[in-house]
């Protein structure tokens, strides 16, 4: 079963809630970028042919504790992704090598 690159971009509208939008990358990320612009506020992009993701500070101001901890979830789920994509790329070119 061939896996084609694709983003899904989902928003839910409910009467007396804020909006949801969802995206959701099975494409391949073309960039992973972080700065810090001139303001001093750090910010997080990810960008895809489709679409880009930013994530940076509450209300766009100063960092908060708030910030911090999301910037932890952040990193600890990244390091989580890395791992589990190195374990399953050595599994998938260990069956591989075996197979042929």
């Amino acid at each position: 079963m061939a896996h084609g690159p694709y983003t899904h971009v989902s928003m839910s509208i409910d009467p007396g809630q804020r909006p949801r939008i969802g995206i959701s990358f099975s494409a391949s990320i073309t960039r992973a970028r972080a700065r810090v612009l001139e303001s001093g506020r750090p910010y997080l992009v990810l960008e895809s042919d489709e679409a880009d993701v930013t994530v940076s500070t509450t209300g766009a101001g100063p960092v908060t504790a708030q910030d911090l901890d999301v910037a932890r979830q952040i990193f600890n789920a990244a390091a989580r992704y890395l791992a589990d994509c190195e374990r399953l790329h050595a599994e998938h070119a260990q069956a591989t090598d075996t197979a042929a």
